[in-house]
């Protein structure tokens, strides 16, 4: 048995199943509609694809190199994660007898979930440094590398598709004026908290 692989398909799994900004966004758009969370589902294991992709052809190196690239990276992705949080609390803040939110449309809700995701280019770095942990001492670097990215992307392809139907199928409850407008709220804060600290960072740094 591969232990190294073992362990790094666990450290995957929990890594992608941790909540995050990715997370948000999903549940965010299932709340509009099934097939907005899957194609935010996707969007998301989009992201991941590029992210592990860089770390495979070491691009992801010249994030870390080049202190001022990474840093405008950091500050766009935050800026954009600031501008989901602030439609989700507006959202939130509407009155309970004002329309609606328009739902996302399919292809907005694929270009979220994928831009969120993008976007962090802590993702390049993480996979970056973690990958050749789990390439044994004396074998090919990429096909080990591409192997454990296709891992990644894999669970993402299965775990936020899951989310998204989960969420959809609790719909009804969820989608209650007070229950969506509380989720709302929740999102709005936790895309807002990690939004501010992707901001800050960069300029404390």
């Amino acid at each position: 048995m591969d232990a190294q692989l073992v362990a790094f398909t666990l450290f995957a799994a929990g890594m992608v199943a941790m909540p995050g900004a990715d997370f948000a966004v999903v549940v965010r758009n299932s709340l509009a509609s099934r097939r907005a969370g899957v194609a935010s589902a996707v969007g998301v294991a989009g992201g991941l694809l590029v992210h592990t992709a860089l770390a495979v052809a070491g691009v992801a190196a010249v994030l870390a190199a080049v202190a001022a690239l990474f840093r405008a990276l950091q500050l766009i992705g935050a800026a954009y994660v600031l501008y989901l949080a602030y439609r989700a609390l507006r959202s939130a803040a509407r009155p309970r007898e004002a329309a609606p939110e328009a739902p996302v449309v399919r292809g907005g809700a694929l270009r979220e979930g994928f831009l969120t995701n993008a976007l962090n280019p802590k993702a390049s770095i993480t996979f970056l440094s973690v990958l050749p942990q789990f390439v044994p001492a004396g074998s090919p670097a990429m096909p080990r590398t591409l192997l454990l990215a296709s891992i990644v992307v894999a669970f993402a392809l299965l775990w936020f598709p899951v989310v998204a139907l989960l969420v959809d199928r609790l719909g009804t409850w969820l989608r209650r004026p007070r229950t969506a407008r509380a989720i709302e709220a929740a999102t709005g804060a936790a895309l807002g908290a990690l939004g501010l600290v992707l901001l800050v960072e960069p300029l404390l740094a």
